[in-house]
């Protein structure tokens, strides 16, 4: 049987991520750094909570201690995320982004990324059939958010593309330097959760799909790529 765990999981992709995995026979651990609401989402989806605050060394350390007495794991989805906004407007403007905004925005999207990564690549390393699955963005590719014909060339931000396209980075070098796990990025797709404030225009089913299909390939599948349920992703 294969063991997931999933950051970010008790509220929107991850939360629909961990349903549709759990229906698929999946064992998933709800990481959740609310200890209330991860219980709760698992209690509902069938789930085990963790907890896990991706920017705290401790947190994710007992984390991976926790999963790795209790027999391991197959696959990690890196999906916690965040995306600072102003409190006045809630645009992310240019003018107005300052080095602590970034700070605040890599602090969870990419140092979160590694410091969970890095705790679980010994579990990882020990699966039949490795999985790592790094939720991504249509903002982090660098082609689209430069050509005016893209939809996501309108996106005056800069902190969460920035943290995104390192996110790709990242990507890309954990899967050239781990060959025997299979480590992609994904891009859900513009959808309605709390992180865009409820802007998206598609629901949480439509964006899991691509997370869910990556989570389940087998070891001889893709690896060091960027796609959506569409297909390849421009980097």
């Amino acid at each position: 049987m294969t063991t997931t765990l999933i950051t970010g999981a008790n509220k929107g992709l991850g939360k629909e991520t961990a349903r549709r995995l759990i229906a698929s026979g999946h064992i998933v651990y709800i990481g959740a750094r609310n200890e209330s609401r991860g219980r709760a989402a698992a209690r509902e989806l069938g789930g085990r909570f963790v907890h896990l605050e991706v920017t705290d060394d401790a947190s994710v350390r007992d984390a991976a201690e926790r999963i790795e007495a209790d027999g391991g794991l197959d696959v990690l989805i890196n999906n916690a995320g965040i995306e600072p906004r102003l409190p006045d407007n809630g645009i992310p403007a240019p003018l107005d982004t300052t080095a602590d905004d970034m700070r605040t925005a890599f602090e969870t999207n990419v140092f979160g990324v590694v410091r969970t990564t890095h705790a679980f690549l010994p579990l990882l390393q020990r699966s039949d059939e490795p999985v790592i699955v790094n939720v991504s963005s249509g903002l982090a590719s660098l082609a689209d958010l430069s050509d005016p014909e893209s939809y996501t060339h309108f996106y005056p931000g800069i902190s969460y593309p920035a943290s995104k396209a390192t996110v790709n980075a990242i990507t890309i070098q954990y899967a050239k330097a781990f060959p025997a796990i299979r480590v992609n990025a994904v891009d859900p797709g513009y959808t309605n959760t709390d992180l865009n404030g409820r802007t998206g225009t598609q629901t949480v089913e439509e964006g899991a799909e691509i997370i869910v299909r990556m989570a389940q390939i087998a070891s001889d599948g893709p690896t060091g790529t960027f796609s959506s349920v569409h297909g390849p992703v421009a980097w």
